[in-house]
């Protein structure tokens, strides 16, 4: 089986620490993470050091914020699929988070059901 590296970017300590506990899901087979960043900018320092092959990216942090670094994830990895994990619920602010390269779209709060799915469907 393939390992699958995944970066968790978010500025919630309390997030970055669930999604990536949530990423270890037996449903998630081969699953290891990489990398966490509480910002953009962070995320782009290590991305280009651990070439994640999925990122889940919250779009409100400080320093950098998600839409900023979803356009900069893009030339650092290219090939990278992107799950955005918000709170901002407006349909707006999904469609252009996908519009700067995301592939998924996850909405705060969550259960853990939901982001293994949506794990999944990133991974499929």
């Amino acid at each position: 089986m393939k390992t699958r590296s995944l970066m968790v970017v978010d500025d919630s300590m309390i997030f970055r620490n669930r999604i990536a506990r949530l990423a270890t899901d037996q449903r998630l087979p081969g699953v290891t993470v990489v990398a966490l960043a509480g910002d953009g900018s962070q995320a782009i320092a290590q991305a280009k050091l651990h070439k994640p092959d999925f990122v889940t990216m919250d779009l409100t942090m400080p320093v950098m914020d998600g839409p900023a670094c979803l356009e900069a994830l893009r030339t650092v990895l290219p090939d990278a699929r992107v799950l955005v994990v918000s709170a901002l619920s407006d349909r707006a602010t999904a469609l252009k988070a996908m519009t700067k390269g995301a592939h998924g779209f996850l909405l705060k709060p969550f259960s853990d059901t939901q982001l293994v799915e949506s794990l999944q469907e990133l991974m499929a």
